[in-house]
């Protein structure tokens, strides 16, 4: 299977409930992540995390259902071909 590159943007807004299962999630997917940027917005008590990802898309698949599971997380995800 080909894979693609593409970013997901996780928005958390349970810091206190999720940080350590959206870090262990992001941990077992390590070697398909290239980049990670996390951002707190404190004003609207959101944390943003944005991932660069080169991997298939059953396996981006598997990472983006994974993080969309957990409650107070969002999971949005953009891929191209390479």
């Amino acid at each position: 299977m080909d894979k693609r590159i593409g970013t997901i943007t996780i928005i958390i807004t349970d810091r206190t409930g999720q940080a350590q299962k959206v870090n262990a999630i992001l941990g077992d997917f390590g070697e398909s992540i290239i980049g990670r940027m996390g951002l707190p917005y404190t004003p609207a008590h959101l944390h943003i995390i944005a991932l660069i990802v080169h991997a298939t898309t059953d396996e981006i698949g598997a990472l983006t259902g994974k993080l969309g599971s957990l409650p107070g997380v969002s999971v949005k995800s953009s891929l191209t071909k390479v």
